[in-house]
């Protein structure tokens, strides 16, 4: 869902006030209104990410798509190019695959050593699919593991991106994500302003509405 970032920027002052002591404002009096501004509205971006990337995925909406050509390798198994924008795969579902994948593994994980193998039996198949993110000479990548025929297609493949504040000043927050969000970003500002353990406080409750 699309926000105004006044208004999100007004709900973290809000969410300020309520969790400040009047000696704690009083502080944030040195601070130019501008400059204060400017602090909320960077942590607004840095806690979309934070909280987007922590969220389940059942708290995403439906994000952006991508996926159009599919570029084939080996035993069935490919890759399709990521989004310059990518930050998280919500999921990856090739046509003749039993279910979609939402969390894909990287090149460093343990299992993608499996999926190099040239025995197809050791790789994922499309009763288990496996998707790994990887860097080729192309870009950024999001490799799959495998398909039974190289006439699949991608059914489903959507990410969300970096948060960006757009001409419009309008930011895509999932929803559902929204007080999380607000919690983060009220977080962030007070840690900037050296109250650390406030902030600590504000954090949890952040992650608890992800709950």
């Amino acid at each position: 869902m699309v926000y105004n970032i006044h208004d999100v920027m007004r709900d973290v002052r809000v969410c300020l006030d309520q969790n400040m002591t009047s000696e704690q404002l009083l502080l944030t009096g040195d601070v130019d209104t501008l400059a204060f501004d400017d602090i909320v509205r960077s942590k607004v971006l840095e806690a979309v990410v934070r909280v987007h990337n922590d969220a389940p995925t059942y708290l995403l909406e439906e994000g952006h798509n991508f996926g159009d050509a599919v570029y084939w390798g080996e035993l069935e198994s490919g890759w399709v190019l990521l989004p310059q924008d990518f930050m998280r795969l919500i999921a990856f579902e090739m046509s003749d695959w039993e279910r979609p994948v939402y969390t894909a593994i990287s090149t460093s994980d343990p299992e993608y050593e499996y999926q190099r193998q040239r025995v197809k039996a050791l790789r994922g198949t499309s009763q288990k699919p496996v998707c790994a993110i990887a860097t080729r000479p192309e870009g950024k990548v999001l490799e799959f593991y495998s398909c039974k025929s190289e006439n699949a297609y991608v059914r489903r493949g959507q990410y969300l991106p970096y948060p960006k504040i757009d001409s419009e000043e309008g930011i895509d927050i999932c929803e559902r994500c929204h007080t999380a969000v607000i919690y983060s970003a009220a977080s962030l500002v007070l840690l900037t302003l050296g109250d650390a353990e406030k902030a600590s406080a504000l954090s949890e409750i952040s992650k608890a509405a992800l709950q």
